[in-house]
């Protein structure tokens, strides 16, 4: 793949994260099926430059496993897991979510994407508590990268 077709991967992938976050927010907040919230984020939303296949697996892999996903991170929190906030608890979920299932994006680019994320939508200085917690979670899911890479 050349520089280009990588780059503009990248911001298709940024702007699927980007809607995965908020569509992981409502499923969070409002319980509704994610089949209707993805229906609503295509009708109400352009995604001609959003790799659609990334948002879908986002927002259907994190509710699928979300006991599984919080189990990974809720031991490494200095709180407890009702304690975050709900933007918070949505990226640590979809950050984990990331480090376990894909495998092919490297750990670094799950976790800037995710405080990106948290600057953006989350309180002030959240994205100092994701990147710390991802951190962790990524030093257990993906020992031998994160090692490489030290």
């Amino acid at each position: 793949m050349n520089k280009q077709a990588r780059n503009t991967l990248a911001a298709e992938r940024h702007k699927a994260r980007h809607y995965a976050m908020q569509a992981l927010y409502q499923w969070h907040m409002a319980a509704a099926p994610v089949n209707q919230i993805e229906a609503e984020f295509r009708a109400d939303y352009d995604f001609a430059h959003v790799d659609l296949e990334y948002f879908q697996a986002l927002l259907h892999g994190v509710p699928a496993s979300v006991t599984e996903l919080e189990a990974v991170f809720e031991p490494l929190l200095d709180r407890k897991l009702d304690d975050l906030g709900p933007i918070e608890r949505s990226l640590l979920r979809m950050g984990t979510w990331e480090l376990q299932q894909r495998i092919d994006v490297p750990w670094k680019v799950v976790i800037n994407e995710a405080v990106s994320l948290a600057k953006k939508f989350g309180a002030t200085d959240s994205h100092k508590y994701i990147n710390g917690v991802l951190d962790k979670v990524a030093r257990q899911l993906r020992k031998a990268e994160t090692e490489a890479d030290a």
